[in-house]
């Protein structure tokens, strides 16, 4: 399959080593058409994004990643929306906040286990950005801690490690409607984080469409071919369109790149559709 479009992408907007200008350059220089500025809880970046488009010919659709409530898994929905939406970024004060008072409770915890890491080791990785658990990776690798962001996450900042810290995040019911209030498509992000078995998984669907779901996250550097079968099937039976892309954060992480996972024009064409004639 020709790579069309990556619709999941991350920036300095968030947790990502690249500017939206310099992502959207990159995509540019690699002949894709299209590429989505998914940052986590903030829309900041698509402005930046938006303007490099114009100069390089990328069609650029504005978009984000929101952290919903969900046990014992991990749901993450993206939104997409056909321009940017104006006051959608005051809609994210809270999980915002909820960040902000997040990440200096993970570096207590690092502290208690024997790690000399401060706010500032931190803040100087992050920059402007909102400070992430990628951030306080690179702060751990940094002071040669451990070796790469995969090592820091599976000993220490993942779900269930010792110094992973559970997150303010929106409820489902809040996260579907605000999208849709706001012109957008929510679409659920890589489903395999959910844990769920192939019947559970599509009920859960089945719910989540009640509530303006209107997309699945097919194509994902992590999904196995059956996984992607399996989404797939999904999709087509409950009428929801399919998209993908690299969970682009940047260079080294990971060994992915952007254009390196995501949809061809076909598939592109029938989300952008939904964006005229929403279901």
């Amino acid at each position: 399959m020709q790579i069309y479009a990556d619709l999941h992408v991350h920036t300095t907007a968030s947790d990502g080593d690249m500017r939206p200008g310099e992502i959207v350059s990159k995509a540019a220089s690699i002949g894709l058409n299209t590429v989505a500025i998914t940052d986590h809880d903030t829309i900041e970046g698509i402005p930046e994004a938006l303007r490099m488009g114009r100069q390089t010919g990328i069609r650029v659709i504005a978009g984000v990643e929101i952290s919903a409530v969900y046990n014992p898994g991990t749901m993450h929905i993206l939104g997409y929306f056909p321009t940017l939406p104006e006051g959608f970024e005051q809609e994210l004060e809270a999980v915002q906040e909820g960040r902000r008072q997040r990440y200096p409770k993970i570096i207590k915890k690092l502290n208690a286990l024997g790690f000399t890491i401060t706010g500032d080791d931190v803040s100087s990785v992050a920059g402007n950005a909102q400070i992430g658990r990628p951030h306080i990776a690179k702060a751990l690798i940094n002071k040669g801690y451990v070796k790469d962001f995969r090592t820091a996450f599976s000993r220490y900042l993942a779900k269930g490690k010792p110094a992973y810290v559970e997150k303010d995040k929106m409820n489902i019911a809040q996260a579907l409607p605000l999208i849709r209030q706001y012109g957008g498509l929510p679409v659920l992000a890589h489903p395999y984080t959910l844990g769920l078995e192939a019947y559970e998984l599509k009920l859960l669907v089945q719910e989540l469409k009640l509530s303006g779901l209107a997309g699945i996250e097919i194509f994902y550097p992590e999904h196995t071919k059956a996984q992607k079968k399996l989404y797939t099937s999904i999709a087509r039976d409950l009428h929801l369109f399919m998209t993908g892309g690299t969970d682009f954060h940047g260079p080294g992480r990971a060994s992915i790149s952007v254009g390196d996972f995501g949809i061809d024009k076909e598939t592109l064409n029938v989300m952008m559709e939904r964006f005229m004639h929403p279901q």
